[in-house]
């Protein structure tokens, strides 16, 4: 059993790698991470090469709490889309990376891409 949650795990960080060694953020033009949980979302514009969070927001963020966008769906998804993209905007980024980490470009993040993109980001 234990050999089956390593092999996994080890496909995991593969496609993690595959697609992130492409990328990189710099100040000018970060990386926007999205990662998924099993019942929440978090997203992050990173800049990699000071090593510093520029802005975060996820579904368990105080200002989701209570709401119908605390849990993984595609409403939050829409929802934290542009709330990051009003982040970046606030921050004046309007380019970024888009970091998918192990997860396919379908469905939740397809959503959530759409949205920032529609409320202004570039990527």
């Amino acid at each position: 059993m234990k050999t089956i949650e390593k092999k996994k795990r080890e496909l995991r960080r593969r496609r993690v790698w595959r697609v992130r060694k492409r990328l990189k953020g710099v100040a000018s033009k970060p990386r926007l991470c999205i990662v998924k949980s099993n019942t929440h979302l978090y997203a992050q514009l990173i800049d990699d090469e000071a090593g510093k969070t520029l802005g975060a927001i996820s579904t368990i963020s105080r200002e989701f709490r209570g709401t119908e966008f605390n849990r993984k769906h595609r409403k939050s998804a829409r929802k934290l889309g542009e709330r990051i993209a009003e982040i970046a905007v606030g921050l004046g980024i309007d380019r970024v990376v888009f970091d998918r980490g192990s997860s396919k470009y379908t469905g939740i993040l397809a959503e959530f891409a759409e949205s920032a993109r529609n409320a202004g980001l570039k990527f």
